[in-house]
């Protein structure tokens, strides 16, 4: 399919919805395999270098940094003659409430026969959700839930026998899956939305505690303390909320693993025990004595808006069927706590995948008009919590039923060409053969994610229209380097997941081998015109838990 559309690309532009005037980031698609993907790897090199400049100030929302980002976007995209997506504009606004939390903080404990405090970002981490400058949790009573989790389809509450009201809360990352590796337990080591830190936060705010505070272990958490600790100091982005988030815990946090056994200990518990138990079914919450927890936090809140950025190449047989790509133009700023170099840049995670989604508009707008409506859509606010594309599955500017699928990008290849690609969230829907289709077109195959445990497919933007029921594909190159083999490309990946990932040590490099992003390009690319060019509308895999939402939404289609 890819090579017949490139082999005819010459001709096709004749009949382009682009004018040939304007600005073109990738020169042509009528070029060799060779030529089109340095075409590709430049343009990359030119739009990352740029939106991971010092000057951009780490793309944090509602700042200078925002700005210069999005309207750079407009801009390129106007270039392109990719129209505005979102009626006759290219920004859709996002209310958002930034919250600044004071680095002072102190957890205290105290109980009978123990006393101690924990400092703010060596030994734990705490902010809060709720809207408002001052927040406090004053005696609350401590107590171990386990894996924080109720899900009755799996006959598993750890809530069942206690009630934690007013109370704080210590929860374990992950699932019991992964940490019994039993493929019968959960989906094994496959983390399930109940092991997300999110979804914990948002059940013990359901079931009324003060505080909730996860233990952090690098293994099942995937990624090390400096991740929490960076991600969750300076300023923290939310929507705006009518009610000030007052529904929602009062305190949110994280401990450090010494931190937490010093806490059990103290309590005359062993953490490791306790951890081992929470595995398995029936287990019962666990009260640490007559500890309680004490804890105040300043917050500077401001409130602001944030855009996502929308464009748009209208179908020309039937326009109200999309197909989204998506991509978040956000990373975490600048935080003056940080000594030294304090700009979070994102070069990797993700002015590659913004980058992607300019060139992409590029590509499409060489091509004859599609049949179908084709949206480009970066979103804000990823890095706080998937919120710009929570923010455009609530308020759409296509309908949901006849959003035909999603591509996401999120931190895309810059080790070289891969001869795998990664379906994160394996065996979702149809999207799927799609992607075989194309990667073989490379002589590229298809594999399932290899760190499952990790939850990734929860992480990124893809999952907010899953969420809607909205097949969405969120793919990636391997670790198989076609130059260098597995182990290479392997330690490459841990090599940015521990030093560069959400830290001021991801920074554009002009020495990254950006082919294997290229190659990725031109696969979603594959991917998208062919859905576009089809009145076919994938659908989620049988079993999967998103099908029933797409069944319904089908129904209205029809």
């Amino acid at each position: 399919m890819r090579n017949f559309i490139l082999s005819l690309a010459s001709s096709l532009l004749l009949l382009s919805c682009g004018d040939p005037s304007n600005e073109s980031i990738v020169n042509s698609t009528n070029n060799s395999n060779n030529s089109s993907a340095t075409s590709i790897e430049d343009a990359l090199h030119e739009h990352i270098s740029i939106l991971a400049s010092d000057e951009y100030g780490g793309r944090a929302p509602a700042t200078a940094g925002e700005e210069l980002t999005i309207n750079y976007l407009r801009d390129k995209f106007t270039a392109l003659g990719a129209g505005p997506g979102n009626g006759d504009s290219y920004f859709q606004s996002v209310a958002v409430t930034e919250l600044t939390t004071a680095s002072d903080a102190i957890l205290y404990l105290q109980g009978s026969d123990y006393e101690a405090s924990f400092n703010y970002g060596e030994e734990m981490m705490v902010g809060t959700q709720q809207q408002i400058p001052y927040v406090t949790v004053q005696g609350s009573e401590v107590v171990f839930v386990g894996y924080g989790i109720v899900a009755p389809e799996r006959n598993w509450n750890d809530y069942a026998s206690v009630d934690v009201t007013d109370k704080t809360v210590i929860i374990l990352v992950n699932d019991p899956g992964y940490a019994t590796q039993d493929e019968g337990l959960f989906n094994g080591n496959a983390m399930t939305y109940y092991g997300r830190w999110t979804y914990k936060y948002e059940e013990a705010a359901r079931q009324g505690a003060a505080a909730a505070l996860i233990v952090h272990e690098t293994g099942p958490a995937g990624y090390g303390w400096e991740v929490v600790s960076s991600s969750w100091s300076g300023p923290q982005i939310g929507l705006e909320s009518e009610n000030l988030n007052g529904d929602l815990n009062e305190i949110e946090g994280w401990l450090t693993l010494d931190s937490a056994e010093a806490i059990f200990e103290g309590a005359g518990l062993n953490y490791q025990e306790l951890k081992a138990a929470a595995a398995q079914p029936g287990f019962e919450a666990v009260p640490l004595g007559d500890i309680q927890a004490s804890v105040s936090i300043e917050n500077s809140v401001r409130t602001s808006t944030s855009q996502n950025v929308i464009a748009a190449i209208p179908g020309s047989e039937r326009p109200d069927e999309t197909i989204i790509y998506t991509a978040h133009w956000d990373h975490l700023g600048i935080n003056p706590e940080v000594e030294g170099d304090n700009i979070y840049n994102g070069a990797a995670d993700n002015a590659t995948g913004t980058a992607g989604l300019l060139i992409l508009a590029d590509m499409h707008m060489q091509q004859e008009q599609p049949e179908r409506t084709i949206v480009f859509l970066a979103v804000t606010a990823e890095e706080s919590g998937l919120l710009g594309s929570q923010w455009y599955a609530e308020n759409p500017s296509y309908p949901i039923e006849t959003t035909v699928a999603n591509i996401n990008m999120d931190n895309l290849n810059t080790f070289g060409r891969m001869r795998d690609v990664v379906v994160v969230g394996a065996s979702s829907s149809e999207l799927e053969t799609y992607l075989e289709d194309a990667a073989s077109s490379q002589d590229r195959y298809v594999t399932a994610e290899p760190n499952p445990e990790r939850g990734y497919y929860y992480r990124s933007d893809h999952f907010n229209f899953a969420k809607v029921g909205i097949p969405a594909l969120y793919a990636e190159s391997g670790e198989d380097s076609v130059d260098n083999g597995r182990e290479w490309g392997a330690a490459q990946a841990q090599e940015y997941t521990d030093n560069r990932y959400h830290a001021p040590g991801d920074e554009y490099d002009p020495n990254w081998d950006l082919s294997g992003a290229a190659e990725d390009i031109r696969m979603y690319f594959e991917i998208a015109t062919r859905l576009a060019n089809s009145s076919d509308f994938p659908e989620w895999f049988e079993g999967n838990e998103f099908k029933a939402i797409r069944d319904t939404s089908s129904s209205a289609r029809q």
